[in-house]
């Protein structure tokens, strides 16, 4: 199969012309109609001026509309930028700086972010604009082209094509600098994901899948091009639906979902809140997981009660494309204290746990976590030091390979096991105590509906104080003093955190993950 994304969405419409590709809420577009759609959009980019290499900017939410741009964009030879419209001005403009796009595709909603954009950014004032559904009233709009223009093109396939190591997208993660990175994602990348996943998870054609990650965050890669090459119908979640568990439960009853796909954040949500019955979602054969760890409990709610699905963990930074390695849970875990492994490498992929020298670990030993294989990244956008320092040649000669930037150790039969982050790993009062370890122990306390611990350093002799910040269930009160008893039954009292915070509920980023900056910055400032 082609390693171009959008061709393999091409051929998938011309096997299914009149399948159902995509769904959102009451619209929903076949193959066919999807395929004629993403290239009447090329054709309008091309004459708007994009060239091979070009970027576009996408001011789109979750819609039909935004995967009909992002093929359009690939069809074109271009890059896609995909830029979260819940951004605030300033940070959409530096992603808009860094990229510098051609041409940015909107919709009417973004259109005062837009406004902003244009006010405090060069490269946003001089970008065409293409407006995508109904365009904003006249005095909003800025020169470019409507919906009406894309819809008057023609839909005869382009006659130019690309090469399978031709740069897909850039999605921006937060940098520690606080200027987001551009990690450059190659079609041949995913498209190595997809030739292992799809036969891996017996994508079927008509299969009902998720698409719950928002479309700026790289699990969403999955969701969409998994999807669209296997003739499966895609079913975009709704945002507004993320905060509430009962409702997420009943659209995956009522799309009779195959597979759910999402943050850990969300099912562990969905299990405090029990909105999932013994013997429910019928339909749904595959869940997975990716992006953080997911509480053993939790997994043990949503086993308990779907002994007809099957459940996998992946694991992967955006850095490696989706997902590197993955381990499919084969029971029900007897300790809910247990840590989940992340297992073995996915198609393609090689991981290594090594030494601060990089040395291979024996099993049992902990170090850091280094991932090699065809899902690496094309490195970061224009930063080519901070590339060189992030992807460096790999351990067994062939090629490079990124340090991710979390520990873990090898078990005895070659499974992988994620202790945590590197910088999570703290001392404390004379103590190395790994974060990871005291929310492990959080997540067997069932008062609690979310929690997160974080460090703060004070510059003092003690070190880093540990903090924890909770919410408790609904109609539950369960104060710090209770909590730290309970946790004090399952850790050592140098463990345990110093500083706590019971809060309705806790802060989350624009992926749907407990936003654990604004905890350090905002709830332990002082």
């Amino acid at each position: 199969m082609t390693a171009l994304l959008h061709e393999r969405v091409s051929a998938a419409a011309r096997r299914w012309p009149a399948a159902i590709a995509i769904v959102m809420r009451d619209r929903r577009v076949t193959y066919h109609q999807l395929d004629d759609a993403s290239t009447r959009l090329a054709r309008t980019l091309r004459e708007a001026g994009c060239r091979d290499g070009d970027r576009v900017g996408l001011l789109l939410p979750k819609s039909i509309d935004a995967i009909v741009a992002m093929l359009g964009v690939l069809k074109a030879r271009a890059l896609y930028v995909p830029i979260d419209v819940q951004n605030p001005a300033p940070r959409a403009a530096r992603i808009v700086d860094a990229c510098r796009p051609r041409v940015i595709l909107a919709a009417a909603s973004a259109a005062p972010l837009l406004a902003e954009l244009r006010a405090v950014s060069p490269f946003a004032a001089e970008a065409r604009v293409g407006w995508l559904g109904v365009p904003p009233p006249a005095e909003a709009q800025a020169a470019g082209f409507t919906q009406d223009d894309v819809d008057a093109q023609s839909a005869a396939p382009l006659s130019i094509s690309g090469e399978p190591e031709a740069r897909a997208h850039i999605l921006f993660t937060s940098g520690s600098t606080g200027l987001p990175k551009g990690v450059v994602i190659n079609h041949a990348s995913v498209a190595a994901f997809l030739d292992w996943a799809l036969p891996h998870f017996g994508y079927q054609p008509g299969d009902r899948v998720s698409g719950h990650a928002p479309l700026h965050f790289d699990l969403s890669t999955f969701d969409i091009y998994g999807a669209l090459s296997a003739g499966a119908e895609l079913h975009l979640v709704p945002p507004e639906l993320n905060l509430l568990p009962g409702k997420l439960a009943r659209f995956i009853r009522e799309r009779e979902l195959v597979q759910w796909f999402s943050v850990p954040s969300v099912m562990n949500y969905m299990a405090r809140m029990d909105a999932v019955r013994p013997g429910d979602f019928q339909a749904l054969r595959r869940v997975l997981w990716c992006g953080e760890v997911l509480p053993t409990p939790a997994l043990i709610h949503w086993m308990e009660r779907l002994p007809h699905a099957s459940f996998t963990n992946l694991y992967g930074p955006t850095e490696a494309t989706i997902a590197s390695s993955y381990y499919r849970v084969s029971g029900v875990p007897s300790d809910p204290a247990a840590n989940i492994p992340i297992g073995k490498p996915c198609g393609g992929e090689r991981l290594f746990v090594l030494d601060a020298e990089k040395r291979p670990l024996p099993p049992g030993e902990i170090g850091d976590l280094y991932i090699a294989g065809a899902g690496l990244a094309a490195g970061y956008w224009e930063d080519a030091e901070k590339t060189a320092a992030a992807f460096v040649p790999a351990v067994d000669g062939n090629g490079l390979m990124y340090r991710t930037g979390d520990l873990a150790k090898l078990r005895e039969d070659g499974e992988v096991v994620f202790v945590g982050r590197a910088d999570t790993q703290i001392k404390s009062r004379g103590y190395r105590i790994e974060l990871g370890e005291i929310e492990a122990a959080l997540g067997a306390i069932d008062a609690l509906q979310e929690y997160a611990v974080v460090a703060v350093d004070r510059d003092s002799f003690e070190g880093a104080t540990v903090c924890c910040a909770y919410a408790a269930k609904p109609g539950r009160e369960l104060p710090a003093a209770e909590l730290r008893t309970l946790l004090s039954a399952r850790l050592p009292a140098y463990m345990l955190p110093t500083r706590w915070a019971a809060l309705d509920g806790l802060p989350k980023n624009g992926n749907g993950k407990i936003d654990r900056r604004r905890l350090q910055d905002e709830v332990f400032a002082t």
